[in-house]
């Protein structure tokens, strides 16, 4: 039988696999009914609504102002003190009309075409949270099972086996990551067309839709292969999990403070989650307001941009070390 062919049976036939697939689905499921619900499709009913909202909130406000204005007048006929209540001259001035737009109290209504970028983000990092736990218990069991010293002794070729691993978490994940990507897309479609509006589809449209798809499956490709290299080479599941935590402490917190400590100009650019964003929103600009002197009058921060391809680049050679790395000790450290 192909060793191929079993693994990723036993891939989806694990109980954790099975339960992260539950909790998966049920996840974003509960996401896009938690938003169908929040969306609400406009028709002349809420506009008319809406408009009727407007109007009377301003007649409230004339009215306010014409009660304060009344009172004021009184205060200033008995002789009071009212410069620190009231205008000078009781003078209110008047509401402006165009201070109440009917467009401002409408209910929220989801743009599929100016919106649905932001939701294939979060498709994007729930998947690879799946894809990292997944992909280090997966090889992680395996070794502190002892499963993969057996597995050896039948076939004895180490890297090829640990690839063959590798090849069938990746194949899973991806068809997962686009099976699951394409109901994602058809549900918010789904959304917009009967709870909001779909906007105008063109086919430019869809191809940024793609890329940024794209770009979002080779992420979790790539956290679930530095899962997969990190849990083979501390032989644990414990080892991926310990070295999340341990980046994102690390990272995320204590670099951070201790680069604001310093005073380094553009801190953002040495942690991680910097280029994340900017991989999936194609750049990212961070700005230095230390450089102001706001009593010059305005201000225009130095700036620091961060590419998409400058986040490939560090997304890819951090996966690419780990996983040279994972091979490397494969070959070379006892198995026993």
């Amino acid at each position: 039988m192909s060793l191929y062919r079993t693994e990723l049976r036993r891939l989806f036939k694990r109980r954790l696999t099975k339960l992260m697939l539950a909790l998966l689905v049920l996840g974003l499921a509960g996401i896009a009914v938690a938003f169908s619900l929040s969306s609400h499709k406009i028709g002349p009913t809420q506009l008319a609504a809406a408009q009727a909202s407007a109007d009377a909130n301003y007649q409230q406000v004339v009215r306010d102002q014409q009660e304060q204005a009344r009172q004021c007048e009184a205060a200033k006929a008995r002789g009071e003190n009212i410069t620190d209540r009231y205008p000078p001259n009781c003078d209110f001035g008047e509401p402006r009309r165009e201070d109440f737009q009917a467009e401002w109290y409408l209910p929220y209504q989801f743009d599929f075409r100016k919106e649905y970028a932001v939701f294939i983000s979060v498709f994007a990092g729930i998947v690879a949270l799946f894809g990292f736990i997944v992909g280090a218990s997966y090889v992680g069991a395996e070794w502190s099972t002892g499963g993969m010293m057996n597995l050896l002794l039948w076939r004895p070729k180490r890297l090829s086996v640990l690839g063959t691993k590798l090849a069938a978490l990746l194949t899973g994940m991806l068809g997962l990551a686009v099976g699951l990507g394409a109901a994602w897309t058809l549900v918010f479609w789904l959304i917009g067309r009967y709870r909001g509006v779909t906007g105008k589809l063109t086919s430019g449209v869809w191809q940024s839709f793609a890329l940024s798809g794209a770009r979002g499956v080779a992420l979790v490709l790539a956290v679930a292969v530095v899962a997969f290299g990190l849990a083979s080479i501390g032989r644990h599941t414990a080892m991926a999990l310990g070295a999340a935590v341990a980046v994102g402490v690390v990272s995320e917190i204590g670099l951070r403070i201790a680069l604001q400590i310093a005073g380094v100009k553009f801190a953002g650019r040495y942690v991680l989650s910097s280029y994340a964003v900017s991989w999936f929103n194609k750049k990212m600009v961070l700005e230095d307001y230390k450089a102001c002197n706001f009593t010059q009058g305005e201000c225009r921060p130095a700036q620091y941009l961060i590419t998409w391809q400058q986040s490939a680049w560090v997304i890819g050679l951090g996966t690419l070390v780990v996983l040279v790395a994972a091979l490397w000790l494969m070959r070379r450290r006892d198995v026993a």
